[in-house]
């Protein structure tokens, strides 16, 4: 059974919000299967948090349909958040209570049947066991982060939702993060993930890429840098600085971005990049062509998106 085939645990139509006069998410779609992995990206503002909220019913809507879980977003709120579990930016759990009293507490709030068995059971499965007793405070970022997952799963729901779960936290703790996310969705969880790392968005099953709350790409990571139909050549040598603001400024051109060393330079054709390159007035340079990356397409994205901030809707005063 294919992606667009399987059964779909959200399945939304035209999600539109408004916040004044700014139209913030901009008739958005979404379909996404039961057991999948689902990476959310775009830039800050782009719509990730707020249509993250209409999803598990905190938002209602301005215009646009749909379900998540079987339930309706407009009219069944809170059955969405009865089995959901939503991971948000910013630590929420009580600092001056141990882990094992916010989960704890957490399973009161969700009426968790069995509620110290499964209070053991999360804190063994997410390997807090042996800091059970230790306040929340006091942790560092990737065991509260670790803790903030615990508390998602203690209620047992069919949905996860993660707003940029990682952030603020080391590569290792990053890592183990996503191992236990690939073996919840093995386990037939589902999950959406927002995230800035396209490390960790290459993780994800599928994609979907927003900017300034309007869809630009989705599918597979092969399939999002297919579909982008760039062409890529790194840049080597002296005075990159100066070769990357002269090809920024060059006919055809859609994206120039450092990467270590070199200069990723991407356009929508060959000959593009190749007339870019013999206009330089400079010398020692070396060029090759490359398979683009997905920050390379998202950066090209980027480029041809347009900033929302301040555009009024249709009719509404300016």
């Amino acid at each position: 059974m294919t992606a667009a085939a399987e059964p779909a645990l959200i399945d939304v139509h035209g999600l539109t919000k408004r916040y004044g006069n700014r139209v913030v998410v901009d008739h958005f779609d979404m379909r996404v299967p039961k057991g999948r992995i689902y990476g959310f990206l775009g830039p800050n503002g782009s719509g990730k948090t707020t249509t993250i909220r209409m999803l598990c019913g905190l938002l209602t809507p301005d215009a646009g349909e749909g379900t998540c879980m079987g339930y309706n977003i407009r009219t069944q709120a809170a059955l969405i958040k009865r089995e959901v579990g939503y991971m948000t930016q910013r630590f929420g759990l009580y600092e001056d209570l141990t882990i094992a009293e916010n989960l704890d507490f957490i399973a009161r709030v969700y009426a968790v049947d069995q509620r110290p068995r499964k209070v053991r059971e999360t804190l063994e499965r997410l390997g807090l066991a042996t800091r059970h007793d230790q306040l929340a405070g006091a942790l560092s970022g990737g065991w509260k982060q670790r803790l903030a997952l615990a508390a998602c799963l203690i209620h047992n729901p069919r949905l996860l939702l993660l707003d940029e779960p990682t952030a603020g936290v080391d590569p290792a703790a990053r890592r183990e993060f996503w191992d236990h996310i690939h073996e919840l969705a093995a386990d037939g969880l589902t999950v959406l993930v927002s995230t800035h790392y396209m490390d960790e968005a290459e993780r994800c099953h599928e994609l979907t890429y927003i900017a300034y709350g309007k869809l630009l790409t989705r599918g597979t990571v092969a399939e999002v840098i297919a579909g982008a139909g760039l062409i890529t050549w790194a840049v080597s040598g002296p005075d990159l600085i100066a070769v990357a603001h002269r090809l920024r400024q060059a006919a055809g051109i859609r994206s120039v971005a450092p990467f270590g060393t070199t200069l990723h330079v991407s356009a929508a054709s060959t000959a593009a990049v190749r007339d870019a390159l013999a206009a330089l007035p400079f010398e020692g340079l070396v060029s090759e062509p490359i398979t683009p990356s997905l920050e390379d397409v998202f950066i090209a994205l980027m480029q041809d998106a347009k900033d929302n901030y301040g555009e009024t809707t249709p009719g509404a005063a300016a």
